[in-house]
């Protein structure tokens, strides 16, 4: 768990994805629409793959990707990333982000 968190502060906009996650990529796509450059941690392409899902769903993600953090704190998954986005919450939170 300590390595997740040590990557979900990395920048200020960080997601935890899977290379062939089709919702990772639609997250992805809507912070770069929003002027957001965020990390994108692909961790089927990490040795440690399953570790960092189990910490992810320890941490309260729903499911393990995508799993998005501002700030270093953990917002959630598509549904909580689009939400916020429909209510015009969303863009408040990346304003110190933006490229």
């Amino acid at each position: 768990m300590d390595r997740v968190m040590r990557m979900s502060s990395e920048k200020g906009v960080v997601i935890f994805s899977k290379s062939s996650c089709c919702l990772s990529y639609a997250v992805q796509v809507l912070f770069q629409d929003l002027g957001v450059n965020p990390k994108v941690h692909e961790i089927d392409k990490d040795p440690e793959c399953r570790e960092i899902e189990k910490a992810l769903m320890r941490l309260g993600c729903s499911k393990p990707v995508p799993a998005v953090f501002i700030g270093g704190k953990l917002v959630g998954s598509t549904n909580e990333v689009m939400s916020m986005h429909l209510s015009s919450s969303l863009v408040p939170l990346v304003k110190p982000y933006l490229c």
